[in-house]
């Protein structure tokens, strides 16, 4: 039977995030509209859990357990003794984290409102952690504290594989063959596995779809995709199923498993635009099945890959908005998990995401997966085409901020889309991931955080110029630094991603990293940071060419299913996991301005050597100017206040400013002034053209001021230049 429309049901599985939706469906549902065709989405890990976290949802939950009459640990036992306090106080707590009830701050504060478990005996000094915050994050943490204490009793009592962000993930991480997932799949549900199918069954009786589209961006998501889809295949055999997004795009690209394929119908491959239509297509009837797009599929027991489709991938100026409509925004939970600042912005408050370009510009990286379609494949969009988008989303869901979740933000794109969001007037907050390039200028960074940039994080990586050159970052550790000072200096907050571990990387560069890191922190270039370990992935050149970088792959016959991470041998013998404590602790206790005066060795409990990295090293780099002439073509742009001309007692004339809280005076000559006041007008971002640094130049009088130069860099040049002249 061919259908006309047939449609589609997104789904987001339990769990990604507790603060925002997960913008795959959202981007697939905008698409969708610009072909005209209807989708419904629903974000099941949000749904679940304030099933779970209601004053309802305890009381079964907490009957369950005791009908159950499994043994508890300590702390689970005690949570029971406690379990009216947690069904009185759970509703009052949810509102709280809906922001919607923000009095409650202060008893949640005091800490004599909420029941406390073994997550509280973490809290050794809040008011170090969060006393410049205020009550109110300090409540916030308290709750989500709350939250981890009943999430820890599941664990224990309920479900071993639950998590607000990564349930089941073990079972999908690396998992190289299907068997320990399909044993978890086939045995009997789980009390989550319930609340999920109850609650995908009104959905699925609400919209009677004819394709459910199930994205699994992380492995934490892949077990309760395929208990949807499980579900769905036995309740409601017509339905079609797809997976698709991040795990499958990485993990699943050489699918050998046939036993997949008895959870979902098809799985497909990055981009999903084309690949969706395609399929939507099929089952109208008007495809066949080989002339899909980079779709796995199972035919007589045999996996099969279909990429006959000669459509092509569609364009990033005709994906469409992404519509966050059936989503539940107002139910999303403001939560702080740790005090790290850039770790709060991914939990605490609702983002929009938008991507500005697709792919990553620079495409180098040794480390990162350069040869899929999702980094390799750069494209961009123009910037009055993006602000569009952004408008339109913030009067779709009524929320400003915004998270461009790009594998690293184009300078230029930046600055253009930028000068956009100036140009219309827009209030917008929104943070972003960069490489830490010499593009980023003191003056681009004031520009991008009179737009409303509030943060970067990029990656350091290894912290030593040796093992940058080899990664092919593309930076050194100066450049990073710098950089970095550029966007310090403007008021943006600097996250560092930090690696240690890779190929060849000794145990004197470990401890010269760490010593590096230190120092940024204690100049104040980097506000927040986070190590984690080198992980050998397939589709990086070190898993492609592991003879280029001196290791051994160890597992190198690839299995049915899942096929990414790589075990491997260092050439050096050094064990790195040995670092991981150390190197944690001290950058935990470093951004909260403790131990920076410490030697590197009292953060380990092995025998480190001495740094060698000289103790003013990044102080030296900070102290060195960089000052250099614009090039003819930069962009020049006024963002300062309107300028007037008056006169002094005496005479002379005077440039008047007003800058917020004060109204600064320049003294100028009449003729100066004049064409201040005019060409200032004509370089402030609006309507007007915008210049360059050559027509600036040309512009200014040819008598009667003498030499540009001099004006440019003299005092007066200055001073414009610090109340907002930018050439960017």
């Amino acid at each position: 039977m061919s259908l006309q429309n047939p449609k589609v049901f997104f789904i987001t599985p339990p769990f990604t995030q507790l603060n925002t939706p997960y913008p795959a469906t959202a981007y697939l549902k905008g698409f969708l509209n610009t072909q005209g065709l209807s989708s419904y989405q629903a974000d099941l890990g949000l749904e679940v859990i304030l099933e779970l976290f209601s004053k309802d949802g305890l009381k079964q939950l907490f009957a369950h357990i005791e009908g159950a009459g499994k043994q508890l640990n300590t702390n689970g036992a005690r949570m029971l003794r406690l379990k009216q306090s947690y069904i009185r106080t759970i509703d009052p707590v949810i509102s709280f984290l809906h922001d919607k009830n923000p009095t409650l701050a202060h008893v949640i504060a005091e800490q004599n409102y909420l029941p406390e478990a073994s997550r509280f005996q973490q809290v050794t000094d809040l008011e170090w952690a969060f006393g410049s915050m205020g009550v109110r994050d300090k409540a916030r943490h308290l709750a989500t504290l709350y939250l981890e204490d009943i999430s820890d009793l599941i664990i224990d009592a309920v479900d071993p594989h639950f998590g607000f962000s990564r349930y089941a993930e073990r079972l999908g991480r690396s998992a190289s063959s299907f068997h320990e997932l399909n044993q978890a799949l086939q045995a009997p549900q789980t009390y989550i596995d319930e609340l999920l199918v109850k609650i995908l069954e009104d959905k699925i009786q609400q919209e009677k779809p004819d394709l459910v589209a199930i994205t699994a961006p992380f492995p934490g998501n892949l077990y309760s995709a395929l208990r949807c889809g499980q579900w769905i295949k036995k309740q409601h055999p017509h339905i079609q199923i797809a997976l698709g997004g991040g795990y499958a795009n990485t993990e699943l690209r050489s699918l050998q498993e046939p036993r997949v394929f008895e959870f979902v119908d098809f799985i497909t491959l990055d981009d999903g635009e084309t690949p969706l239509i395609n399929l939507l297509e099929h089952i109208r009837g008007d495809r066949d099945l080989k002339n899909l797009k980079r779709t796995f599929c199972c035919i007589d027991g045999i996996v099969t890959y279909q990429n006959g489709s000669k459509d092509p991938d569609v364009k990033q100026k005709d994906v469409g908005i992404p519509d966050y409509m059936d989503l539940a925004l107002d139910k999303y939970l403001s939560v702080i998990e740790i005090a790290n600042p850039m770790h709060r912005l991914w939990s605490d408050g609702r983002w929009n995401k938008l991507t500005l370009a697709h792919g990553c510009y620079w495409g180098k990286c040794t480390f990162c997966d350069i040869s899929l379609d999702y980094i390799k494949n750069y494209e961009s969009t123009t910037a009055p085409m993006l602000v569009d988008r952004i408008d339109a989303m913030i009067k779709q869901t009524g929320n400003n901020g915004f998270h461009f979740v790009d594998e690293a933000a184009p300078p230029a794109l930046m600055r253009d889309v930028a000068l956009e969001i100036i140009r219309r007037d827009l209030t917008v907050v929104w943070w972003t991931n960069i490489r830490f390039e010499k593009s980023f200028t003191k003056d681009l960074c004031q520009l991008l955080v009179r737009s409303g940039c509030i943060a970067v994080s990029g990656g350091l990586e290894v912290a030593s110029d040796r093992l940058l050159e080899l990664i092919e970052k593309g930076v050194t550790v100066a450049q990073v630094a710098q950089v970095a000072d550029h966007f310090t200096q403007a008021g943006i907050l600097v996250h560092a991603y930090l690696m240690y571990g890779f190929p060849t990387q000794t145990t004197q560069e470990t401890v010269d990293s760490l010593e590096v890191v230190r120092q940024l922190v204690e100049n104040g270039v980097m506000h927040s940071g986070f190590w984690h370990q080198f992980a050998l992935t397939a589709h990086s050149p070190v898993g492609l060419h592991p003879e280029a970088y001196q290791i051994q792959i160890l597992n190198s016959k690839p299995g049915k299913f899942a096929n990414n991470d790589l075990e491997h041998a260092d050439p050096t013998g050094t064990d790195h996991s040995l670092f991981s404590g150390g190197l944690k602790k001290s950058l935990f206790n470093y951004m909260h301005g403790i131990g920076l005066e410490m030697p590197l060795q009292d953060w380990f409990d092995f025998k480190i050597p001495r740094t060698q990295i000289p103790k003013n090293y990044i102080a030296r780099i900070l102290s060195t100017k960089q000052e250099k002439l614009p090039k003819p073509n930069d962009k020049i742009c006024w963002l300062g206040p309107t300028p007037t001309l008056g006169t002094t007692l005496q005479g002379k004339s005077l440039l008047k400013m007003s800058l917020g809280r004060e109204d600064v005076e320049l003294v100028v000559t009449e003729k100066l002034g004049m064409w201040l006041v005019d060409i200032l007008a004509s370089l402030s971002v609006g309507p007007n053209k915008t210049w360059t640094y050559d027509e600036f130049q040309k512009a200014f009088p040819q008598t009667g001021l003498g030499d540009f130069k001099n004006f440019w860099q003299g005092g007066i040049g200055e001073e414009l230049r610090e109340m907002g002249l930018l050439v960017v």
